[in-house]
């Protein structure tokens, strides 16, 4: 196990403890005590495969890695290839949307429900609160959207809903919408 250790430009590849201190003690910017050597120690010596971070001063730190790599150039190629390697994993990660897009056109009958946060008056105190509010419909539209749109006008339009209540977004978590068919049976 190496110890690779970076403060601005300056970054070294060491075997042992000793040489890390060593080299931070080369450094004019960093003061070396016992209180850092012993953390560096039990740091290195420790489970930990993170890298760890030392305050310098203000926002500068320097950074202690552990590693197997054997030299500079391939603990370095290592990291490139660690991070292609991600980068490709981010790629294969991407997954369709299991949600039907809210514009594809699919008339018949819809099942929405949607969580708002319906505006309450406090009569005692003439003030107001928000209370998570559970509407559901059977709806006939055209698309998830149209439905979404045919709720969000019909709760508007009732006496009871004050017009300061927020409702959530046609893509959110709050809204749910199923299609039901072109005919329904109860």
């Amino acid at each position: 196990m190496n110890i690779y250790i970076r403060y601005f430009d300056k970054e070294t590849l060491v075997p042992t403890v000793g040489d890390a201190i060593d080299f931070l003690e080369s450094l004019p910017d960093i003061e070396v005590d016992d209180f850092l050597r012993k953390d560096l120690s039990q740091f290195i010596a420790s489970d930990n495969v993170y890298p760890k971070r030392y305050k310098v001063r203000g926002r500068n730190y320097f950074i202690v890695i552990k590693t197997n790599a054997e030299s500079m150039a391939q603990f370095k190629n290592n990291g490139n290839n660690a991070r292609e390697a991600v980068g490709q994993e981010k790629i294969r990660k991407v997954r369709p949307n299991p949600m039907p897009n809210d514009q594809d056109m699919q008339p018949g009958w819809y099942d929405g429900s949607l969580l708002f946060k319906r505006v309450i008056p406090i009569p005692m105190t003439q003030k107001f609160q928000y209370v998570d509010t559970m509407f559901a419909a059977r709806v006939k539209a055209v698309s998830r959207l149209d439905c979404y749109n045919k709720i969000i006008d019909h709760l508007h339009s009732r006496p009871d809903i004050d017009p300061r209540s927020q409702f959530p977004s046609p893509k959110g978590k709050n809204f749910e919408c199923h299609y039901r068919g072109f005919t329904v049976e109860n």
